[in-house]
């Protein structure tokens, strides 16, 4: 078989998980308002998709234009173009749906004309006292160049004058100033909620706008965004420091060439001919029609007008005995590793291990890398407390972590301004490893606490994206956790390594090991399992090596949220392995790696997922889990998430994205059910079938 044939290309992949998220928006069995939510939450991903996935094709087939002949990647970008649009027509079916549901518990979203006379007179006093003094009009004029004038991924209205004949173009942005929606007061009954999403309210009062200035007999607004290619390139100007190529760098992505320009389907042609011109959008280009509005990712952020249930009923964040039943953070380790899943513990038990570590005697060293943060990260400040205290801090920041590098340059700043060693990784590798240690100085000598998680040291994200962190005093882990750090700062200085496999020295090499090892154990007469959850799975080597495996015996469950570039079911390739994805309301970003190891398995954690890039070209650390009740824990939970028939879809090569069956089980929600688990310790299920 081709490689075609074998394995999905990423970019596709990715558009059928985006496609799992718009489901999401379509399932009847969600509240109303998080439906609303992941419209929002499909529209940002499209948005991110465009300027990473789609920029990075075009610019290969821009290369294969220059050598004169059409190749793979043209051939994929028409692939990628013919689901957009598809995606498209769905979300639009699905948007009308949503309203109508809206409608139905009185939540109304209206338009210009729907206005009642007395709403129309709210609306036009609320504009002039509230929302003109934010607005600045930009003339389309021949001096104007419109590329360099409009952001990326800013939603703006082209309004068209006409005076006669004649025509004027005016830009307006819709400012992050005032509210994504306003509420409008009904004018009559007093238990509906009336909504205009900002741009029909700008539509609704042009005249406020132009008619001060300008002699016309008409005007109109259509809505529109475009995007830009995220992808920038370093000086190597030896001269320059890290610091200032990166910032250099960004700047690029404001003249960036665009790769979409979406906009209201009802558009005049010659304005979307004008803007295509003036904005160099070309035939590689997606240009691409839709809805009165362009903006859907503010939806993520909208509030619930109406009562509880229709939204989802928070979870209460469990508490852990371990970490409660003693004095400080550093007894209760002493006494054994100790395992948090977010969201569904708290996640004040890792604010509060810096906290504490901050100002507690023993300790002399903390240790952290930081990929992405809150914007008002306690973690930040605690850091800087044990600065203040004489503690030798030292924090590795990446400042690559795509659009959140200005944040990091800033923070950058800030902590070296507390007199924090700061380190900024290594040239050529992202660190993207979960790690803190903190050094406590005892009698006995130096002892070391370490944090090893999936997901970053984030108190906004752990409310919403499920990761496992790992609290312990194991001092070979530690030693090795350290390591990693001084590997960061000289990393011609390379670890030696027992226990902790670490990227890009030993990751891909301890994986094909593992995997090898169910083979042999299958053609030696036993059993070979291998269960895994990832995020993304598009490593070909180790797809192949999957395919090795399966034609060998070996039996594969895995959960894949994103990206997977795996066939499962192929007779004669793939047919012992299994891949299924979760979508629910919170992110699955677990990394969780199950080897059954002829009845003594082995369990991980990990930061990386199987791609080259984190296999690779990024700093990644793989943790053994040793204690046993964790190590069940774990077992258990991917159990749980195997047998999902509520919000699993099974991933085949032909990426139908069809929901698990659930035949004669009964009804199993993993999230709600490893949340039930993780506060009673009874298993929801005996056997999986």
């Amino acid at each position: 078989m081709s490689s075609n044939e074998t394995h999905t290309p990423k970019e596709l992949s990715w558009l059928a998980f985006n496609d799992r998220v718009l489901q999401e928006a379509a399932d009847t069995r969600n509240p109303i308002i998080e439906r609303v939510r992941f419209l929002g939450i499909f529209s940002n991903n499209q948005d991110e998709f465009f300027k990473v996935r789609v920029a990075e094709v075009r610019r290969e087939a821009k290369r294969e234009e220059r050598r004169g002949r059409t190749g793979e990647a043209s051939r994929l970008l028409a692939r990628i173009q013919d689901k957009i649009v598809q995606l498209s027509d769905k979300f639009d079916r699905i948007y009308a749906d949503v309203l109508k549901q809206l409608a139905a518990k009185k939540i109304f979203f209206i338009i210009e004309a729907e206005l009642s006379p007395k709403q129309s007179q709210w609306l036009d006093r609320h504009f002039r006292e509230h929302i003109l003094q934010h607005l600045v009009p930009i003339w389309l004029t021949e001096e104007i160049d419109l590329d360099r004038l409009l952001d990326d991924d800013v939603s703006y209205l082209i309004v068209q004058l006409k005076k006669g004949k004649a025509r004027r173009y005016a830009v307006i942005d819709i400012p992050e100033r005032v509210p994504r929606f306003l509420n409008i007061p009904p004018d009559r009954g007093h238990a509906r909620n009336y909504f205009m999403v900002m741009d029909e309210v700008i539509r609704h009062c042009l005249g406020q706008i132009f008619s001060p200035f300008v002699d016309y007999d008409s005007v109109a607004a259509w809505s529109m965004k475009f995007s830009r290619d995220a992808e920038y390139e370093l000086d190597d100007d030896i001269e320059m420091s890290f610091v200032e190529k990166l910032s250099l760098g960004m700047k690029q992505r404001l003249t960036a060439e665009p790769v979409r320009l979406s906009y209201d389907k009802t558009m005049p042609s010659e304005m979307v001919g004008l803007l295509c011109e003036r904005l160099g959008i070309e035939g590689l280009d997606s240009v691409i029609p839709g809805g009165r509005y362009r903006n859907f990712r503010d939806f993520i952020g909208f509030e619930n007008p109406g009562g509880k249930w229709l939204e989802s009923r928070p979870l209460p964040e469990l508490r852990c005995e371990a970490f409660d039943a003693h004095r400080n953070v550093f007894e209760a380790l002493d006494a054994g590793d100790i395992l948090l899943f977010y969201p569904y513990h708290r996640f004040n038990y890792f604010t509060e291990f810096v906290r504490q570590a901050s100002f507690d005697p023993l300790v002399s060293h903390i240790k952290i890398n930081i990929y992405r943060v809150a914007d008002q990260s306690r973690v930040i400040e605690s850091l800087i407390d044990a600065a203040r205290n004489g503690k030798e801090v030292t924090v590795n920041i990446e400042l690559r972590a795509r659009f959140d590098e200005e944040h990091n340059l800033a923070m950058t700043e800030k902590l070296s301004d507390a007199n924090i060693k700061v380190t900024l990784g290594i040239p050529g590798l992202k660190v993207h490893s979960k790690l803190c240690v903190v050094t406590r100085r005892l009698k006995a000598g130096d002892k070391r606490y370490a944090v090893l998680g999936t997901g970053n040291f984030n108190e906004s994200t752990a409310r919403v994206y499920t990761d496992f962190s790992l609290f312990t005093a194991e001092q070979e882990i530690g030693a090795e956790a350290d390591s990693v750090f001084r590997f960061i700062e000289a990393s011609y200085r390379q670890p030696q390594l027992h226990h902790l496999w670490l990227s890009p020295i030993n990751t891909r090499t301890r994986l094909r090991e593992r995997i090898r090892r169910e083979i042999e154990h299958v053609k030696a007469g036993g059993k070979g399992m291998i269960k895994a959850k990832l995020n993304n799975l598009v490593d070909g080597e180790l797809i192949d090596l999957l395919y090795t495996a399966s034609r060998a015996g070996v039996k594969i469950e895995l959960i894949v949220r994103s990206m997977c570039g795996l066939k499962p079911g192929i007779p004669g390739l793939s047919e012992n392995i299994r891949v299924t994805s979760i979508v629910d309301r919170f992110l699955e970003h677990t990394r969780l790696l199950v080897f059954a190891n002829n009845g003594e398995p082995e369990v991980f954690i990990s930061s990386a997922d199987w791609m080259e890039r984190n296999l690779d070209q990024r700093v990644e650390v793989t943790c053994p889990i040793y204690d046993d009740g964790i190590k069940k824990q774990l077992m258990d939970i991917l159990d749980i998430q195997l047998a999902d028939n509520q919000k699993a879809r099974i991933i085949d090569a032909g990426l139908k994205n069809d929901y698990v069956k659930r035949g004669n089980r009964r009804k199993l929600r993993s999230q709600l059910s490893v949340y039930d688990y993780l506060e009673t310790g009874v298993m929801p299920l005996k056997k999986r079938r």
